[in-house]
């Protein structure tokens, strides 16, 4: 065994190392910066012109990804230089005393590795910006399934698959092969969709509501399990891939799997229209004047601010109850969202209304006839 160093002959030695190569790392160090200062300049001045050039900020979202790319490429191209200057290539020996085999990977390699992964997210975003951009553009202008509901998810998706396939770059320059973990990615993908049904469930049923399209964000459906003492509507807010978002007239946020959505029946108040005919029940009594309760409900309605005059409100007569006599006002409103509102105004004025013309509101009644006699009639006869 060798004995040890002494601290002068560590010190030589360090010395011997380190002098043949300082020169050649500060040497790339100032090349860095000056490629580094230098190339920022130029494009930030070709920034400038081109902002004032054009009317989209398309070409001022390349340049700043470009920026990004230059920036972790010059810092990049330094580190695996002076890897390559101060770290000795990595290596094998036989235990026999073979010949020494270098490895396939080498720290270098492990930088540029790093750096493919780094340069994917500015591209990114800017595949994402030039998506956006799109959607603004063009998908506004026209009625398709790619609207604002679902470019945004499509943007995500999109912008997920380019980082990754950057990652799917970037492993074998760390030395990782894709072989294996592809085969592994299946198996784990096989046992996922096992334990992750609903979810799946949810994810296609997304997809579903984007295609068909029974809704879209700002419509005002029906909700089902509202929570108690709160509205039974709501305006969807956003629709995801798992679950749509409905707020309810009390500012409450319900999330609704889209998988239930796609189980029910969907009813859409404003898909038709701002117009629609709201059905309001009554009752009068027997007693009552039947024709002056419909002349009454006629001549309230069109008072009320959002009903419609043409087609005019009609009652109809829907049928007998114990006590009272089934009464229903049609109407045609202008803005489905106040139908709320106008059936609540014209409830209200129609209650007034049957008070002052004396037509009776029902309420339970019952009619009690006792027969005349003895009450030794009603004894049980002896035999």
């Amino acid at each position: 065994m060798d004995p040890p160093l002494t601290l002068q002959e560590l010190w030589t030695n360090a010395l011997a190392y380190v002098e043949p190569r300082w020169l050649p790392s500060l040497i790339v160090l100032a090349a860095a910066g000056i490629i580094y200062i230098v190339a920022g300049w130029i494009l930030r001045r070709l920034d400038k012109r081109l902002a004032a050039r054009t009317e989209t900020d398309l070409d001022d979202e390349f340049l700043r990804s470009l920026r990004k790319v230059v920036r972790l490429t010059v810092v990049a191209w330094a580190i695996s230089q002076l890897l390559s200057e101060w770290v000795p290539p990595l290596g094998t020996a036989p235990p026999e005393g073979g010949e020494w085999v270098a490895n396939d990977v080498q720290p270098q390699d492990w930088v540029w590795g790093i750096w493919t992964i780094l340069v994917f997210f500015p591209i990114s975003r800017f595949v994402g910006h030039v998506m956006a951009t799109f959607e603004q553009k063009v998908m506004s202008r026209t009625d398709t399934a790619l609207d604002e509901t679902a470019l945004p998810m499509v943007n995500r998706f999109v912008r997920f698959l380019v980082i990754a396939v950057g990652v799917l770059l970037a492993l074998p320059q760390l030395g990782i092969s894709i072989a294996p973990l592809l085969g592994g990615a299946g198996v784990m993908g096989l046992a996922l969709s096992f334990a992750a049904k609903d979810t799946l469930s949810n994810l296609i049923a997304g997809v579903l509501l984007i295609m068909d399209r029974p809704f879209k964000v700002g419509d005002r459906i029906e909700l089902w399990n509202a929570p108690r003492e709160t509205g039974t509507w709501g305006d969807v807010i956003e629709i995801g891939l798992r679950a749509t978002k409905i707020r309810n007239p009390d500012n409450l946020v319900v999330v609704v799997p889209n998988n239930e959505i796609m189980r029910r029946d969907i009813i859409n108040y404003t898909m038709s229209g701002d117009d629609i005919r709201l059905r309001i029940p009554f009752s009068c009594a027997y007693e009552s004047d039947i024709e002056r309760a419909k002349g009454l409900l006629k001549e309230v309605a069109p008072t009320v601010k959002g009903v419609k005059l043409d087609p005019a409100p009609i009652v109809i007569v829907r049928g007998f109850g114990p006590s009272e006599v089934n009464l229903q006002l049609r109407v045609w409103i202008m803005e489905a969202r106040s139908r709320r509102r106008i059936a609540d105004e014209i409830t209200e004025k129609a209650m007034v209304a049957f008070a002052g013309a004396g037509v009776e509101i029902p309420y339970p009644k019952r009619e009690l006839y006792i027969r005349g006699g003895g009450a030794a009639g009603l004894l049980p006869k002896a035999e």
